[in-house]
Order: C-alpha cells, then structure tokens, then sequence
C-alpha cells in the first residue's frame, strides 16, 4: 500500500478543499493518504511517504504563499528523489501563471513532477475530479 502526503496551504479553504480531494482520490485506490498543513511539513518527513502532492493558491503577484509555503518547499523540493509529485492550487485573478513557474522551478531542481491541476476560486465539480484523479495517479 502507498503512503502519500498530501500538503498544503490555504487562506481561504478553497486549497484545503482540493487537498482533501487528492486525499479522496488516493483513498480510493488503496492507497493511504495523510491531508498535513505545510506548518507541519518539512524535508526530514519526506522519506516517510512513497510520493507527495502539495497544494499552494496563487497569492500577490503570482507567487507562492510566502511566509509558510515557499521556506518549507525550498527545503523540501531537494529531498524528494524520484519521488512522484502533483502540484495543485487554486487561484481568482490572472491566468495562472503561479502554477508555470513552480513546475518550471520543480523541473529545475529535478523534482518528479507527474501532473497539476489549477481551479479559479473554489474547486467546481472538474476540479474536484481533477484532484481525485491526482490523488489516484500518485497511488
């Protein structure tokens, strides 16, 4: 059986809410899934999952949230191996740009990353299958 985590940040829920989806969908394969606030997240716990997804909304000017998310994910995004990986967020203004350039910069380091899914504001009813179906893919 896989073990996955699933971290994440959110202001408003909408995040939270696609993190809990990716969980769904992992879940559903078998597989057991573990929903963590990135607060609680950090280099030393990645090897105790076999692939991780990590879920960020687009904040400021197209940017990772900058005071939690983005130390823990330039700590970790070196120790993730060949790890599998998903990226999601959701985002209510512009076109998602947040979303290139933190795949662009997980290719950089060499992350694995297998797929992302973006929503604007709360996730509709694609977006949560979207989500479950990363959850599924990481299983």
């Amino acid at each position: 059986m896989s073990k996955i985590a699933v971290v994440y940040w959110s202001g408003t829920g909408n995040t939270e809410a696609m993190a809990n989806f990716v969980a769904e969908g992992a879940v559903s394969t078998g597989a057991e899934a573990e929903v963590i606030p990135c607060a609680d997240f950090s280099a030393d716990k990645t090897a105790d999952y076999d692939a991780i997804a990590f879920g960020c909304p687009a904040m400021g000017s197209e940017e990772l949230e900058y005071d939690e998310f983005q130390p823990m994910w330039d700590e970790v995004k070196e120790n993730l191996g060949d790890k599998k990986v998903v990226l999601f967020g959701s985002y209510s203004w512009a076109e998602g740009e947040w979303m290139d350039n933190w795949k662009a910069d997980a290719d950089e380091t060499g992350v694995n990353v297998v797929d992302t899914v973006i929503c604007f504001d709360a996730p509709d009813d694609e977006a949560a299958a979207g989500c479950k179906a990363l959850g599924a893919e990481l299983a």
